[in-house]
């Protein structure tokens, strides 16, 4: 079992810069993906960015350039640092977990944190 506590969301403007923390706790894998899922009102939940306990990236290629992610392991916390926000960045940003197993998959969510880009 995993709980994700989330923070960093808020009020930008165009051009401007926030910085997403999600730490999990309890973790059981010591080997796990995590990372950034984010929503826009009227649209599917997309992926942004994830992490490997190994350190493998991969972006969203609308945030490639601009987003960064990394993670501490020791405090199973990940950080997306989000740089020259637009307002298509503007969605409901939630934490992912997964860990797995041989046969099973195990993935938890946080409950979201909003991200609001205005011109």
């Amino acid at each position: 079992q995993v709980q994700l506590v989330e923070s960093g969301g808020g009020l930008v403007q165009a051009g401007g810069s926030l910085r997403l923390s999600c730490a999990a706790s309890r973790s059981r894998f010591s080997s796990n993906t995590m990372g950034w899922y984010r929503q826009a009102p009227g649209k599917q939940r997309e992926l942004v960015s994830t992490i490997t306990t190994g350190g493998t990236t991969n972006y969203a290629d609308s945030v490639k350039g601009r987003f960064t992610i990394s993670r501490d392991n020791a405090k199973n916390t990940v950080y997306l640092q989000m740089n020259g926000l637009k307002p298509e960045d503007t969605a409901v940003y939630y934490c992912n977990y997964i860990g797995t197993t041989l046969s099973t998959r195990y993935e938890y969510w946080g409950q979201g944190t909003q991200v609001t880009v205005s011109s």
